[in-house]
């Protein structure tokens, strides 16, 4: 049984950097939809 629970490297190395691309793309969005509704505002 524990063997079809354990990972090899390659596969938490593959889960981390995943994880840590979709955390990128969360903040990249934030800053991109918050400079999207200044530019907005202010060309009102």
């Amino acid at each position: 049984m524990f063997h079809l629970l354990a990972e090899t490297a390659a596969q938490e190395g593959k889960k981390t950097v995943l994880s840590m691309l979709v955390v990128g793309l969360v903040f990249l969005s934030v800053i991109v939809i918050g400079e999207l509704t200044h530019w907005l505002r202010h060309r009102r």
